[in-house]
């Protein structure tokens, strides 16, 4: 596998206005940041319909789209309604494209339960970039938390359930 890697945005909340939220904004710079430092590598963007607004992947795309990322290198993933779904995802395309690796984008706290359910598929990955913490501290230690029970359970479930997530 010596193709370019591949980039990938986890979703966060679209805006009932059809904005993206500040959590979305950060992973699409995120992911903004990580296809200037591989120019020619795709990039999936992961999330469908929230509780309000367009999918998030479409949010993603058209923000994208107007920073100047090629159209031809934009995957969308409108299907994808959790991080389970959208790693599932990810491994497929990541397997059946040739690609050494996954760029995983998203928030500090999210990626190692990203990237443990991407080991488990037998993928390797790396973190996006990533700026400082930002938001604050209670919501922060809130998100961390509740990752803590998250990724023993999507753990188990990727291993269990690995076949047919590859499928």
């Amino acid at each position: 596998m010596d193709g370019p890697p591949l980039i990938v945005i986890f979703g966060a909340a679209v805006r009932a206005d059809g904005s993206p939220s500040a959590a979305l904004l950060r992973r699409i710079g995120y992911g903004l940041q990580a296809s200037r430092a591989w120019p020619e590598a795709p990039i999936l963007c992961s999330g469908g319909v929230g509780r309000v607004g367009p999918s998030e992947a479409s949010v993603m795309l058209d923000v994208l789209s107007r920073e100047g990322v090629a159209a031809r290198r934009l995957i969308p993933d409108e299907a994808s309604l959790d991080t389970l779904q959208s790693v599932a995802v990810a491994a497929r395309l990541a397997l059946g494209g040739g690609s050494p690796f996954v760029v995983a984008c998203s928030d500090g706290y999210h990626l190692p339960r990203i990237r443990l359910m991407l080991t488990v598929l037998g993928v390797r990955s790396v973190a996006g970039p990533q700026r400082g913490p930002r938001g604050a501290l209670k919501h922060r230690l809130g998100m961390a938390l509740r990752e803590i029970p998250a990724i023993p359970y999507d753990v188990v479930l990727v291993a269990a359930q690995r076949r047919r997530l590859l499928s």
